[in-house]
């Protein structure tokens, strides 16, 4: 080969190869795919807004920087395994789960795949996870400090209705978080000296036939757990009833509900994504403490209020993180 025939062959490979980095050698170049699990009630629709949000703070861009695979089960649980293997096989890098119902389903279908927890209630009670600070195994993530909160919620049900001496609680028998809930609200309610009336339902369908058993029993006001809380359906009967209805999830006052007391969701949801940049540059959840929430919110639905004939304190709106009118 002549020398001026090799200079012009190597100027083209080097022309090649200096396009390749944006054509092929980019298509090989692998981006994470998380897949994101929701029982679907509530709606998960703010959280995959604000885990978006706090995966973009940390460079992660879906369909730039990373892949997100999305699963709701439109509030069937029954469907959760099904979604949770269909991740497994697609070989997502990452779960995040949503909520208890969620979660569960998530460590049930892999113990490899790490699971990132997003808003858990009571994941040692649940055996989501061995400790807070010890996680062990695949799961780790944030905890909504839901057990913790029913005290907080049983104290701004009485100042609001000081008089209050029986209250309904709604429970979903088909949320792992339920036995905690259950138990926590029956302690917070002995040492309120008020009375706590459970009544479970497997579905919102079934919630029409708890509010009539809410009227007989003339309870002063109903708590709700947040799974319960997918439609609306529950602050609807309550008010129709003219019933104060209460919460840990800030849902409840958005959606027209009298008042909650919870952890500050779009931190969590930021702390979500902490997580899985984390393992994501190879940290094991295993040695990842649980996150517990560190900021709070009160939110009080005055329109709610006016239309229950109920006078808020002034003192209790001036400790509000948000009043809606």
């Amino acid at each position: 080969m002549k020398r001026r025939e090799f200079i012009t062959l190597a100027g083209a490979a080097v022309a090649i190869m200096m396009l390749q980095p944006f054509g092929a050698s980019a298509q090989k170049a692998k981006v994470p795919v998380l897949g994101i699990l929701a029982s679907g009630s509530p709606s998960p629709e703010p959280f995959f807004k604000g885990l978006r949000d706090g995966l973009r703070e940390l460079g992660y861009i879906d369909g730039q920087t990373c892949r997100l695979e999305l699963r709701s089960a439109q509030g069937d649980v029954a469907l959760l395994g099904e979604m949770a293997a269909d991740l497994v096989r697609i070989k997502v890098d990452v779960i995040v789960a949503f909520q208890t119902p969620a979660a569960t389903a998530a460590k049930q279908a892999t113990g490899d795949i790490p699971i990132v927890m997003a808003g858990v209630g009571d994941p040692v009670g649940t055996g989501l996870v061995r400790s807070l600070v010890e996680p062990g195994g695949n799961v780790t993530g944030t905890s909504n400090a839901g057990a913790e909160l029913i005290g907080k919620n049983i104290e701004l049900l009485r100042s609001v209705l000081p008089a209050a001496r029986r209250v309904a609680v709604l429970l979903n028998e088909t949320d792992p978080f339920t036995k905690s809930f259950a138990e926590q609200i029956e302690l917070a309610g002995r040492t309120a000296g008020i009375e706590v009336q459970p009544i479970s339902v497997r579905q919102e369908q079934e919630l029409d036939t708890a509010f009539a058993q809410m009227r007989q029993t003339a309870v002063d006001a109903v708590i709700v757990q947040p799974t319960l809380l997918g439609n609306g359906s529950a602050v609807a009967l309550a008010l129709k009833m003219r019933l104060p209805i209460f919460s840990i999830s800030k849902l409840l006052p958005v959606s027209g509900g009298l008042a909650s007391y919870s952890a500050n969701v779009a931190d969590l949801y930021l702390q979500s994504a902490i997580y899985i940049d984390k393992i994501l540059k190879g940290r094991k959840p295993a040695d990842l403490p649980v996150a517990l929430p560190t900021k709070f919110e009160l939110v009080i639905n005055l329109k709610a209020a006016k239309a229950l004939g109920l006078t808020i304190s002034p003192s209790l709106l001036g400790l509000a993180d948000e009043v809606i009118e």
